[in-house]
């Protein structure tokens, strides 16, 4: 075993530690699910959000730590993946805010195709490229999954967007088309909260500059950038983008 396996498993009970000490992240962790706490300190300084739309929700790692920073929040988790899905259901079946859909976003409606990774979260609608299993090992593709999509703003209209709200999007490589399906309800957001990219991981994938102009035509503006990673020669690989609506 690599001085990487050694780290994450480290990195893990460290972060067990500390989500043991909150009932509802206990409860996640009873299903195999940890809370995105990685994301607390950013999501903190957001205030008394009432809306969260967590696209890519995966095993409900976001929504769950929305549930519990947000406690006036009503939280929609679009998940795609059947056993992401099964996941997410097994801890939040008692969580009445909480409104599940196992669907994909898209810019249009229809029947699409998931390429699944060994590590389900890096999972996407855009096949796995060599850089991305190079940069995270692990990540390769592994099969296909049928999956139903639709466009957010046909399942999600503003009467369900009460303010303050926010768009999270995780969607390996398929923020672009979330957002133009999204046309319709994106003015009602307050916040968008994106994982993009500045290199092809994903084949097709929109990069980070296409999803800067894109939210910057719908008038957000880029305030933060959380949690960067870079590649072995320095040069940024992801980052976790905060988009404040202007005006």
């Amino acid at each position: 075993m690599n001085g990487r396996f050694w780290s994450e498993l480290a990195r893990k009970l460290r972060k067990a530690a500390v989500l043991v000490r909150t009932p509802r992240f206990c409860r996640g962790l009873l299903a195999g699910v940890a809370a995105g706490i990685e994301h607390e300190a950013l999501l903190r300084g957001l205030g008394d959000v009432r809306t969260v739309v967590d696209v890519g929700a995966n095993k409900g790692q976001f929504s769950l730590l929305a549930l519990e920073l947000f406690p006036h929040a009503r939280v929609y988790a679009f998940e795609p993946l059947a056993a992401a899905f099964t996941r997410l259901g097994a801890w939040s079946g008692s969580e009445p805010r909480l409104v599940r859909h196992c669907l994909a976003l898209a810019e249009a409606s229809g029947q699409r195709t998931m390429h699944v990774s060994a590590r389900m979260d890096s999972s996407s609608l855009h096949p796995i490229s060599q850089r991305q299993t190079a940069q995270f090992p692990g990540t390769q593709e592994v099969g296909e999954e049928p999956v139903a999509a639709v466009r957010l703003d046909e399942i999600v209209s503003a009467t369900d967007l009460q303010a303050p709200s926010l768009l999270k999007i995780d969607t390996q490589g398929g923020e672009i088309g979330v957002l133009r399906g999204a046309a319709g309800v994106l003015p009602c957001f307050d916040w968008v909260y994106v994982e993009c990219s500045f290199v092809e991981l994903y084949q097709g994938q929109g990069l980070i500059n296409e999803v800067t102009d894109l939210l910057a035509a719908a008038g957000f503006q880029a305030t933060v950038y959380w949690q960067p990673c870079w590649d072995a020669a320095g040069n940024p690989v992801q980052a976790d983008v905060l988009f404040r609506r202007l005006g």
